[in-house]
């Protein structure tokens, strides 16, 4: 049988072993996988593809994009019936 102090002894070693093998794996140097190679080629050229697609919509296609009235539009005579 062993005395909750013994067992908490034990536990906190066993979690202090875990995070010393777990910060040592930490410092090993990996080889670099497809995000190290690749990663800032594919958000740079996702990046200009969002740019070309947005300006070529608002400059081709013909939205109308509502501005303002104001000083173009003059009121209608006001009629009585």
């Amino acid at each position: 049988m062993m005395f909750p102090l013994a067992r908490s002894a034990l536990s906190s070693l066993k979690i202090r072993s875990i995070q010393q093998s777990m910060a040592r794996q930490s410092h090993v140097k990996h080889s670099p996988d497809f995000h190290d190679k690749y990663g800032n080629a594919v958000l740079a050229s996702g990046t200009t593809f969002c740019v070309v697609a947005w300006v070529f919509t608002v400059t081709q296609i013909g939205i109308k994009w509502n501005p303002s009235p104001v000083g173009r539009v003059t009121p209608k005579e006001w009629k009585d019936q």
